[in-house]
């Protein structure tokens, strides 16, 4: 028989099934500890199937770290299959409660939310590939899940609760001394799960690259110590991050150095920031953006800072809202609205709020935002693109008419999207209208003249506009006008 039939061939056996019967921690048959331990004999050759008997809740509660799991291999909750119900994994039989000391980080001395750990994770998933993980709560530990160096696992129809050091989630390719590794942590699946009152809810940091973060709630409740990030994206590319929802963090997304990130049909909800943004070549496409803080936050950086912010619908925020642990702001006088350039961050003295728990920092070190102390100073993000000037907008019948202009400063093509909020004077945009390509003069000017379609049923009352430079950087929102006679 030929090799390439020996292969077809051996695809095609069935797994062994591994029954975890017990909810017990020990090696003997029947136990997850066992199941996993058996599995990782011979990665390829079995299914774990999690089905103790009689009614549930069944809750799991190890008493010290389970086994990294190596795959391939599937891990399900046979209660979840029959009826939709998860089977628990309880930290809480070996991780002290101790508040926000709880969790440790890498360096002495830090700890909780939002400093780098890989420690006391619920499932480990380590320099391995193929795992996937379906049906399960799991709760109480510094990390749900860890998805380290690792490559092609899914994470799906999941819980993941309480995580009080990393994330409910993290997936990395740390290398150990926190530097970044490429190509080991990528092609991942995290979705159609729950996070509840972690940390951060999932973290992509460290070169995790091309995963995808689909269909999954994001929810911090008044209940939880640290209400950071629904996600954190720290030098991760490429990554897609799509039809999600962020209520109650911090930031819902905060993107910390990862380039080319694609961030689309998702919902943010009463956070402090929905989005708070650093990197290159980002995309912001098509959310509902509404009652936070700021909508879209744009932060400057000391590296290249860029992102297109196109067709979401960005209404209502401006709202008094202020979370603060590693993120977010608690200052009273933030400038708030649907985007906004030169946010602080953590690394920035105009920054109010925890810089994460233990961290001590030099003050005279922290960034400015200029023009403070310039010229050591960083520059506004998406180079301090300014937003356009609609001079007049006019209704005939179903068509709406603007006229307007900008100032590039260089000689570029550019986009402008027109959009509509329905009270006078709303400066957002909660209708997207349409769109134009245009180009600047020698002098970098633009004028632009556009007519889009508006039914009878949609009076707005008010209209705003953003330009987005050939480079990909989207200006705040033009000063809103009303329709002229």
């Amino acid at each position: 028989m030929a090799a390439s039939s020996l292969s077809a061939a051996a695809q095609t056996v069935p797994a062994e099934v591994l029954r975890v019967t017990r909810t017990g921690d020990d090696l003997i048959e029947g136990s997850l500890r066992w199941a996993i331990e058996r599995n990782n004999t011979a990665p390829g050759r079995f299914r774990i199937e999690i089905d103790p008997p009689g009614p549930g809740p069944h809750v799991i509660k190890p008493a010290s770290l389970l086994p990294p799991i190596k795959g391939p291999v599937r891990i399900e909750a046979s209660s979840w299959k029959r009826a939709g119900e998860f089977v628990t994994i309880d930290g809480s039989g070996f991780i002290e409660d101790k508040g926000q000391r709880t969790c440790a980080g890498a360096v002495p001395g830090q700890f909780g939310a939002n400093v780098r750990t890989t420690t006391n994770p619920g499932l480990a998933i380590g320099d391995t590939q193929g795992v996937e993980i379906s049906g399960l709560e799991i709760r109480n530990f510094c990390i749900g899940v860890l998805i380290h160096r690792s490559s092609a696992n899914t994470l799906e129809d999941s819980r993941v609760v309480g995580s009080r050091g990393g994330a409910g989630v993290m997936l990395t390719g740390d290398d150990g001394n926190g530097g970044s590794t490429a190509a080991t942590t990528i092609h991942n699946k995290i979705q159609r799960n729950e996070f509840v009152d972690n940390g951060d809810g999932l973290e992509l940091t460290r070169g995790a690259a091309f995963n995808l973060i689909t269909g999954n709630i994001f929810r911090s409740t008044n209940a939880n110590p640290e209400p950071s990030q629904g996600i954190e994206v720290l030098l991760g590319h490429d990554n897609v991050i799509v039809r999600n929802r962020f209520e109650g963090y911090s930031d819902g997304i905060q993107v910390n150095g990862g380039n080319r990130n694609t961030i689309s049909s998702n919902e943010f909800h009463d956070n402090t920031l929905a989005l708070s943004m650093t990197g290159e070549g980002n995309v912001i496409d098509g959310n509902i953006i509404t009652r936070n803080a700021v909508g879209v936050a744009l932060r400057p950086s000391a590296g290249k800072s860029l992102t297109r912010v196109t067709r979401n619908l960005i209404h209502n925020n401006g709202q008094a809202i202020a979370r603060c642990w590693s993120g977010g702001s608690c200052d009273p006088n933030l400038r708030k609205g649907g985007i906004v350039f030169g946010t602080p961050a953590q690394e920035h003295a105009a920054y109010v709020g925890e810089r994460g728990g233990g961290i001590a920092f030099d003050p005279a070190k922290l960034n400015h935002i200029c023009p403070d102390e310039a010229p050591s100073c960083q520059a506004a993000p998406n180079n301090g693109i300014g937003a356009p000037t609609l001079d007049k907008v006019t209704r005939d019948g179903t068509t709406v008419t603007a006229t307007g202009h900008a100032l590039l400063g260089v000689q570029a093509s550019a986009v402008i999207e027109l959009y509509a909020n329905p009270n006078a004077g709303d400066n957002e945009g909660q209708i997207f209208l349409g769109d134009i390509t245009t180009k600047s003069d020698a002098n970098g000017r633009v004028t632009f003249t556009m007519t889009v379609n508006a039914p009878f049923g949609l009076v707005p009352t008010s209209f705003t506009a953003t330009i987005t430079s050939s480079d990909g950087a989207t200006s705040e929102f033009s000063r809103p006008v009303g329709l002229s006679d």
